[in-house]
């Protein structure tokens, strides 16, 4: 069977790492990582800003799947939203017109829940569900919008008919290689550095009420559909443009999730809550029936098992902080 070309894009990043290094091991898949930063194992250093890099970088490609992304936490998204939006424009137009021009056969596109309505009450969202007359939840208005241009320049340069396009809308996705700190990471992260730190008998301090609910899914569900995507490109059976939602398809608190970490770590620890801390406090659940369904995909790991798979590779990279 010939080896089909992928390229990963961020692949020095949480998500873009792990893809990058889960197609690393299919022998079907001849597979390169491009980063904006450190070089690791079979990455090269591409700046995505830049067209005629970007353009040399995808040249002779069969499947893109698009991790690159200026992402963060709740403080940032709260105290400087404008981060994330200039330049995720930038990389992800260049990198569709290049796809097109380069005629790439499909581009997987790495998206994100911040396009559905936030609401304070729990919902389930399924991919038919962004009303763009409801707008976003406040702190995400430029992300949010950021993230809906580049879905539908996706779905433009589909009609085009060179390229096909899967947008992937994962949602609170959490794992090894992850941020784990307090300035940039997402709430588990940020958990998990606080837990791991603390001694026993302190308390823990956790940002807002703990009442906001995430779903969340550990990143090896997230590669395993990435890889589902990639057999039925081989398979030709992907319609020209497609959005699907990959989640673990329940909702935890943070409150709860706090505790969990807590009692996997082994610690006695107590938990206060510090409600003048960011916090963005909307209830999140995704409707995964198209992917279970057309992709034949499920999320493996419980939410215990991949706190536990978490911690054992936070204590082997972070001894000293364990």
């Amino acid at each position: 069977m010939e080896k089909l070309r992928v390229l990963v894009t961020g692949a020095s990043g949480f998500i873009g790492r792990n893809i990058h290094e889960a197609l690393q091991g299919c022998d079907d898949i001849d597979v390169v990582g491009l980063t904006n930063s450190r070089v690791l194992s079979g990455t090269r250093r591409v700046d995505l800003t830049d067209r005629q890099q970007v353009a040399a970088a995808v040249r002779g490609m069969d499947v893109i799947v698009h991790a690159a992304a200026k992402s963060s936490g709740s403080s940032d998204i709260i105290n400087h939203p404008e981060m994330h939006v200039a330049g995720n424009i930038i990389i992800n137009t260049l990198l569709f017109e290049a796809a097109h021009n380069a005629g790439v056969g499909h581009v997987i596109f790495l998206s994100s829940g911040v396009v559905y309505p936030q609401r304070t009450a729990a919902h389930v969202f399924a991919e038919g569900d962004v009303d763009l007359r409801d707008g976003f939840f406040p702190n995400y208005f430029g992300v949010g919008w950021m993230k809906i241009c580049a879905e539908k320049l996706a779905e433009f340069y589909s009609r085009l008919g060179r390229t096909r396009y899967t947008v992937v809308r994962p949602s609170n996705v959490y794992g090894p290689h992850d941020k784990f700190d307090l300035e940039h990471s997402h709430v588990f992260g940020a958990t998990v550095a606080k837990v791991m730190a603390a001694r026993d008998g302190e308390d823990l301090s956790v940002w807002g009420d703990g009442s906001p609910e995430r779903d969340l899914l550990y990143v090896s569900d997230l590669c395993a559909f990435i890889s589902s995507v990639i057999d039925h490109v081989r398979q030709g059976s992907l319609p020209p443009h497609d959005v699907v939602n990959v989640a673990a398809g329940t909702a935890v608190s943070i409150g709860e999730l706090v505790m969990r970490i807590i009692k996997a770590s082994e610690k006695t620890l107590g938990v206060t809550y510090d409600r003048s801390k960011p916090t963005i406090p909307t209830k999140v659940c995704f409707d995964i029936t198209k992917a279970r369904e057309i992709y034949g995909w499920s999320p493996r790991v419980t939410l215990d098992q991949g706190i536990e798979q978490t911690l054992a590779w936070y204590k082997q990279v972070c001894p000293e902080e364990s």
